[in-house]
């Protein structure tokens, strides 16, 4: 595809997104919109999605999965953010392109906030990037890079904690989670999360608008 019509391609995701991070309670960034810093001063996270449905241009995303690094030095709205992406190895080359676009920011819409916040992609690789759901637990294993499995937090009732109706970029409706596993093993770093902060959210993304 052509430099020139990235940005222009439209696409959409529809899934679920997992996420686990260094803080030690919930994301403070969920309901500060960024604006509130992590917990721990910085933000360390990998990140995890499963595409039920999805394309890029006539490219069908549909059954992928996706694997993100992230690292961001303070408040997440303020950018500065260092960012990696883990395309399924199953992706065709048409898919694995698209791919790099959208999680770059490239391809505008829902995640175009990369290409403003990110200062560093450290770059896009293929890997088998397996989502798996056990009962409530979800786990993604990208190799020996990224081993994380997080489940919700449950309420009094016994249903799932959910922030709802919040402008976090994500979707509005975030489930409380906490990381079972969270090991990471990539560009250098060596994290251990288990027990931290994780969330899960429903998807609904699309670009370029």
């Amino acid at each position: 595809m052509a430099l020139d019509t990235v940005g222009t391609v439209p696409w959409t995701i529809k899934g679920e997104l997992i996420l686990n991070c260094n803080c030690t309670v919930f994301c403070p960034c969920v309901v500060s919109l960024g604006k509130h810093p992590p917990t721990e001063g910085y933000c360390q996270a990998w990140a995890g999605i499963r595409i039920d449905e999805g394309q890029y241009g006539d490219e069908d995303l549909s059954g992928l999965n996706v694997g993100l690094f992230l690292e961001i030095p303070g408040n997440m709205g303020r950018g500065n953010w260092k960012a990696a992406a883990f395309i399924d190895d199953r992706a065709s080359e048409a898919a694995y392109e698209g791919l790099v676009n959208i999680f770059s920011g490239a391809a505008r819409g829902t995640t175009g906030l990369f290409s403003v916040l990110v200062s560093e992609f450290l770059g896009a690789e293929r890997s088998p990037v397996h989502f798996e759901t056990v009962g409530k637990e979800r786990r993604l294993m990208v190799g020996k890079k990224i081993q994380g499995s997080v489940v919700p937090v449950e309420g009094k009732d016994g249903k799932d904690i959910v922030v709802t109706n919040t402008e976090y970029w994500m979707g509005p409706d975030i489930t409380v989670a906490t990381a079972t596993k969270g090991k990471v093993r990539a560009f250098g770093r060596v994290w251990d999360f288990d027990g931290r902060s994780a969330e899960i959210c429903q998807i609904d993304w699309h670009g370029p608008k």
